[in-house]
């Protein structure tokens, strides 16, 4: 993609803002690739080699973890946390593990169950991306999942909207919005045009495409509720739909989450300004800072995991306590019951191994109660929680 000249100012480039009946102003945006195309100068260029550099060492260094299915468990809740608390959840990574560790079983309630249906829907859209290719009908399927019995749940989950929606001040009235998207009739043009973007042979850097398609979605607004955790949602799949990562390690959400105004700020500079270009280069500088991170705790990770190993081998000298470290790389926060399940030993048996565990310092008890207790692998946990810890501040409001 080359610079060229403007056919109309760089301002309507991103779209244009229409006066509709009722006085108001929606944005309609303009389909994708932008026009004029992308001017990919040296700064975008060395910024999307920086990021496909990085993103590469990152899928490269997954080989090398033990099991990379059981780190994946736990870095996709990890991008759940973080792209939640975008939105205003309170919910830690300890939070959402607690939950789903709790006995007897019992449905998640809160800011948890949020972020619980945050991995619940992103597991599925990894799964069905095995046989259906990214579309409109898979992204309603995922949205349905994404909303099933949390706050949100009333604006009809899994159906594109049918009237208007803004994004303003928590509680706010349209004639107050920060941000108006399309009506539903240009909406549904627009997702169109989306589609055939996606389904678009043409090429395009795999990055960039994944940058263009978040920014037009949350542009386009095409749900109630949920469009800013399902447009972060579609970054994955695409990025694993394309071959980019073989598992989805990159919580790109911690960068959103960092630079929360950046983030907002320059998706809007697309709108107003038709700055594509600052909004490529901001979502480019956090790939690879995040992936480089990732690959720094995917290191920490295999790292601590191998220390770990060597400790249980010369205190333990039992092949049962390893199967159990393995195990709480998938589920480090654990009960007893469901660690001696998991491993096909008895209760009694399990508890021994998790009191000589704790002895060690790798296992702690966090409920404090004598029934259901749960154990926490703490070190292992300290490293997957940086980041992820809620924060008082939270995203406009959106209806």
């Amino acid at each position: 993609m080359t610079s060229a000249e403007a056919p109309f100012p760089l301002a309507r480039r991103g779209g244009t803002y229409v006066r509709q009946p009722t006085g108001y102003r929606a944005f309609i945006p303009k389909p994708l690739p932008p026009d004029p195309p992308l001017n990919m100068d040296a700064e975008l260029l060395n910024r999307l080699s920086a990021a496909d550099q990085a993103l590469g060492r990152l899928d490269g260094t997954a080989t090398l973890l033990p099991d990379p299915d059981r780190f994946v468990y736990t870095y996709i809740r990890k991008e759940a946390v973080l792209s939640s608390q975008i939105e205003g959840t309170q919910a830690s990574l300890v939070d959402v593990l607690e939950y789903e560790a709790s006995a007897p079983p019992r449905r998640p309630l809160g800011d948890a169950a949020e972020v619980v249906n945050y991995v619940v829907a992103m597991n599925y859209g990894l799964e069905r991306l095995r046989d259906l290719p990214l579309s409109l009908r898979l992204i309603r399927e995922i949205h349905a999942r994404l909303l099933e019995g949390v706050r949100g749940s009333e604006w009809t989950p899994g159906e594109f909207r049918r009237s208007q929606n803004w994004v303003g001040a928590p509680g706010g009235l349209l004639a107050d919005a920060a941000y108006i998207p399309p009506p539903v009739h240009e909406m549904n043009k627009a997702l169109g045009d989306l589609e055939l973007f996606l389904h678009d042979e043409t090429p395009v850097p795999p990055l960039v495409k994944c940058a263009l398609v978040h920014s037009q979605f949350e542009t386009i607004h095409p749900f109630l509720d949920g469009n800013g955790r399902m447009g972060r949602l579609l970054m994955t799949f695409l990025l694993c739909q394309q071959g980019i990562l073989s598992k989805p390690l990159l919580y790109l959400s911690y960068h959103f989450k960092r630079r929360r105004a950046d983030y907002y700020e320059r998706l809007q500079a697309v709108r107003d300004e038709g700055d594509w270009e600052g909004w490529v280069r901001f979502f480019l500088q956090g790939v690879a800072e995040v992936s480089a991170q990732a690959t720094d705790t995917a290191r920490r990770i295999l790292a601590l995991h191998e220390q770990h190993r060597g400790l249980i081998q010369a205190r333990m000298r039992t092949a049962n306590a390893l199967r159990l470290l393995e195990l709480l790389l998938k589920h480090p926060v654990i009960s007893i019951t469901e660690a001696a399940s998991s491993l096909e030993l008895t209760y009694g048996g399990v508890k021994r191994l998790m009191s000589e565990l704790g002895k060690l310092g790798l296992l702690t008890e966090i409920t404090g109660s004598e029934r259901f207790r749960l154990y926490a692998y703490e070190p292992y946990l300290a490293i997957l929680s940086e980041g992820t810890e809620p924060e008082s501040s939270a995203s406009p409001g959106a209806r």
